[in-house]
């Protein structure tokens, strides 16, 4: 996946940070429906947040909306949220398709670069083995075993779908 670190670097920030603590290792896709796949709950229910270990207090982060960035088609990695717009916190969801009625509501924070068939694949509880950075501005996931694979940088401007 690559993370548009410049067009929403809070968002991002918050999803690296994650990535670097280790909090996605081992978390389910709780929720995949025809449209989307959505993990990173660590209740794996979809109520969970993250818990900064420094405050003992969840970790919410502002919705940043880039309107560069729609979810027009497969691939589109964006925050999931409750209905307060500042409510997200770890969860993601990733696209199987595009989404229009989303655009605007929601943190669009990366895309797919390859791998669509196994975002396809996904059936509820398959987990994350491990996430991490491999190079800046690109995030690494293996899922179910499935081998990880290191993805270019696209130059500035490119989707990475």
């Amino acid at each position: 996946m690559q993370i548009y670190l410049g067009a929403v670097p809070y968002t991002s920030r918050n999803f690296l940070d994650l990535v670097q603590r280790g909090f996605y290792t081992n978390l389910t896709f709780h929720r995949v429906e025809r449209w989307c796949i959505q993990g990173g709950d660590p209740l794996g229910n979809g109520t969970g947040n993250f818990i900064d270990p420094d405050t003992g207090q969840p970790r919410f982060i502002r919705r940043e909306i880039n309107p560069r960035f729609k979810h027009m088609r497969p691939g589109v990695i964006a925050m999931a949220r409750s209905n307060h717009p500042d409510s997200a916190s770890c969860q993601f969801y990733i696209t199987k398709q595009p989404v229009p009625f989303l655009d605007g509501q929601y943190a669009i924070f990366g895309g797919v670069l390859r791998g669509m068939e196994a975002v396809n694949r996904m059936t509820p509880g398959d987990r994350i083995i491990s996430a991490e950075i491999v190079q800046p501005g690109v995030t690494n996931t293996t899922v179910n075993g499935t081998p990880p694979s290191t993805e270019r940088q696209l130059p500035a401007g490119e989707s990475g779908f």
